[in-house]
């Protein structure tokens, strides 16, 4: 049987806000205990799978994201149980209780060198935000010895041209396990498209010579396949209890897709039929509202992120053999 995926909007509040990020928005109620609840019941009726923990920033709901973990580790039809963070909510003591979780796969995003990771991730002026990176870099003893922690390097146009050094300065701090994510629904230039380019190269080419002298180097990118660049599609939960086929309404510059993709509530779920019928709907829907400029600039960045996969999987396959070999 074909798994699925619960996608949970856990709040649309963030403590940051970043130049390339268009999900924030405020004003929105964030989920219920009792909600988040009702969404895994309805996940297990209809196959289970994997769930994906949302925000905005998720960690700004911690009983929220409790409930998910009691939730995922009881419900036996839930293979995985992503949690997409910022990083600034977690606590020596929470990465305790995330490690210690069978199913639960914690990702965390950071641009790379800390003048362009500040730049970037401008924090709210209000008490209890710290700096990201710096919070981060003072866990990575605890996120190093984690069995399931990935690093998602984000791409902005403005930091294409240092695509590669950034990579490199993660690897410096200790991550081995990626996921690469290059700005969707932006405007791009034709010199940006190009660094990015370049910078994919050479890490793909870094990462085969790791692979070949026997890192440890993992690439999540190899491993998904979306129908819509970023977006996720499955049972989508937005944070006021809306089910949607797909979570493209995060998008602010896409809100007005919400009540076009909205299929029903928590209380009054759609079909697996509607469901269906919906996500199908939505390449048409992006091709009509993202602007032209914006829509190729997407595709574009999509096609340099498919090539870089594209051209690591003879060389992830060879190391794979050789590591089955050794076994």
């Amino acid at each position: 049987m074909r798994r699925g995926s619960l996608i949970l909007t856990l709040t649309r509040r963030c403590n940051l806000r970043c130049s390339y990020c268009p999900t924030v928005k405020d004003g929105w109620p964030s989920l219920t205990r009792a909600q988040v609840a009702r969404a895994f019941e309805l996940f297990a009726e209809r196959g289970g799978g994997d769930v994906k923990l949302f925000g905005g920033e998720p960690l700004l709901e911690p009983e929220l994201v409790e409930e998910a973990l009691v939730c995922a580790e009881k419900e036996r039809t839930v293979r995985r149980l992503y949690l997409s963070t910022n990083g600034i909510g977690l606590t020596p003591a929470l990465l305790d209780r995330l490690a210690a979780h069978p199913k639960l796969v914690l990702t965390l995003s950071m641009d790379g060198r800390p003048d362009d990771h500040r730049r970037l991730r401008r924090a709210l002026p209000v008490e209890g935000t710290t700096d990201a990176y710096a919070h981060l870099v003072a866990l990575m003893p605890k996120l190093r010895r984690m069995r399931r922690v990935v690093v998602t390097q984000t791409i902005a146009p403005a930091t294409a041209a240092a695509t590669f050094e950034n990579f490199s300065h993660l690897r410096e701090l200790g991550w081995w396990r990626f996921n690469f994510l290059p700005g969707y629904y932006l405007p791009w230039s034709d010199d940006q498209l190009g660094a990015l380019e370049h910078g994919f190269r050479t890490i793909g080419d870094a990462i085969a010579d790791g692979w070949e002298h026997g890192e440890r180097l993992y690439v999540r990118n190899l491993f998904t396949l979306a129908p819509t660049p970023f977006f996720n599609t499955g049972l989508v939960v937005d944070s006021d209890g809306s089910i949607h086929a797909t979570n493209v309404g995060l998008s602010s510059s896409l809100d007005g897709l919400l009540e076009a993709t909205r299929v029903g509530t928590l209380e009054r779920p759609p079909t697996a039929a509607e469901l269906q019928r919906a996500a199908e709907r939505v390449p048409a829907m992006l091709e009509r509202e993202v602007a032209p400029q914006v829509l190729a600039s997407t595709q574009a960045v999509d096609q340099l992120l498919t090539a870089f996969c594209e051209r690591l999987y003879p060389h992830y396959l060879r190391d794979r053999q050789r590591r089955r070999s050794v076994a």
